[in-house]
């Protein structure tokens, strides 16, 4: 029997295994992304610049009170944490499109609020929180009662909104994996119609979007009812961890928020609650915009 020769042997092992690699698979590839894990790092000793408009109007009236300012704000590195201090530089506030005068922002112009950060973000407490009652004691007398801004700006009273807000806004957002479609919660609060409304508020990652300062997380916000017995164990331990406060009922809220991915950058957040008080319906829309972000020196030349 004739015996193939060796080299021809070796070119048909080479053909045979070319020809396998040419079969596709039958099974399906897919690419599965990993989670992300955003961190906070702040643009260090930079400016911020954000500009803030918010607006309520009300059922028994055809008016509205809207209001727009701008904030500077400035991460600096502390102790192995982070100083956030926040001042506002300009301010307009209107009534049925009349220009009034706003004596809380004459305040924050003052004395500009620092807020002292953990690492990861977490909010810790103010700093010198007294100054900014002092700034309310040292305004120009006008004849007006400043009894009821002391009461807004005093300490613990002061403390606890700015803890609220952050909370509302950062809470939870970094040092954890996110996948599109999970959830976190935070419990807000607002003034409306001479009441307070609490609301609890439910944030979705839903993915990323490329803005003007990047590639940006965005979530969406909605509120909830009251939970049932059915509802997740965090909803419960974000309850639990605010107090147990109880929602207000019927209150109806959505927006949308987006935030550096590789950064800290408030990067846009638009919300509009509605709420029933008194018999009236009240609506709060609010959005607040990055305008700008500049290198310290810039802003020292």
């Amino acid at each position: 029997m004739r015996t193939l020769p060796p080299s021809f042997l070796l070119l048909l092992a080479a053909s045979v295994t070319a020809c396998h690699r040419d079969i596709p698979s039958l099974e399906p590839r897919f690419a599965v992304e990993p989670p992300l894990r955003p961190q906070f790092v702040p643009p260090e000793d930079s400016l911020l610049t954000e500009t803030v408009k918010s607006s309520l109007r009300h059922s028994g009236s055809p008016g509205s009170q809207d209001a727009e300012m701008t904030t500077v704000s400035r991460f600096s590195p502390e102790d192995r944490a982070w100083l956030l201090t926040q001042r506002v530089t300009q301010s307009r506030h209107t009534r049925d499109g009349a220009e009034v005068r706003s004596l809380v922002d004459d305040v924050l112009q003052r004395a500009p609020l620092r807020l002292r950060l953990a690492a990861d973000g977490t909010y810790v407490r103010l700093a010198e929180p007294d100054a900014v009652l002092a700034a309310v004691r040292a305004l120009p007398s006008t004849g007006l009662d400043v009894t009821p801004l002391e009461r807004f700006f005093a300490p613990d009273v002061l403390e606890g909104r700015t803890r609220e807000e952050w909370e509302v806004k950062y809470g939870g957002l970094y040092g954890r994996s996110l996948v599109p479609g999970q959830r976190g919660y935070a419990v807000g609060r607002l003034s409306l119609g001479g009441g307070e409304v609490t609301y609890l508020l439910e944030r979705t990652f839903t993915g990323t979007q490329l803005t003007e300062h990047g590639e940006a997380l965005v979530f969406s916000l909605r509120c909830l009812a009251a939970p049932g017995d059915t509802s997740p164990q965090a909803v419960r331990d974000t309850l639990r961890a605010a107090g147990d406060p109880e929602p207000t009922p019927g209150v109806e809220c959505g927006g949308e928020q987006l935030l550096g991915k590789g950064r800290f950058l408030p990067v846009r957040r638009e919300f509009t609650l509605r709420a029933e008080l008194g018999g009236e319906t009240w609506t709060w829309t609010t959005q607040s915009t990055l305008a700008s972000l500049r290198a310290l020196e810039e802003e020292t030349r």
